[in-house]
């Protein structure tokens, strides 16, 4: 992973003292290589080999992003708002349609979960949080 990938608000997963947790970006340093992370105890910055990009799941697409899901035809979308994600063979997360009105993207590798955020913050101006009720 390069610190260049990441931005505020981006979900990743950290190893803080040999312990791995789930956390937030809160700044991006790219002269440092570092990256400001909120772990759900501290902010800390960390350094490129400490963080971990989560894979993106069903999991994690409703319980962290709060995304709505929905058996379909084509495969199982996932909605939030106007923006929407296919995955046309469910649980495989390589054959991916994005879309957000009229910008229509296909991926046919797996997207990290803070990929997915920044595709969205870059198709609709806005940054795709993780909900509130999740730590």
């Amino acid at each position: 992973m390069t610190i260049s990938d990441l931005k505020a608000g981006d979900v990743v997963k950290v190893i803080d003292s040999g312990v791995e947790r789930e956390g937030v970006v809160t700044d991006v340093d790219k002269e440092e290589n570092q990256a400001q992370v909120d772990n759900g105890i501290q902010e800390f910055w960390y350094n490129p080999d400490q963080i971990i990009p989560l894979p993106m799941t069903e999991d994690r697409l409703i319980n962290i992003l709060g995304f709505e899901k929905e058996e379909t035809p084509e495969g199982v979308k996932f909605k939030k708002g106007p923006f929407r994600l296919v995955v046309h063979d469910p649980g495989n997360y390589t054959n991916l349609d994005v879309w957000y009105r009229e910008d229509h993207r296909h991926f046919n590798h797996a997207l990290y979960l803070h990929e997915l955020q920044n595709h969205h913050l870059d198709m609709t101006k806005v940054q795709l949080e993780r909900v509130p009720t999740h730590r």
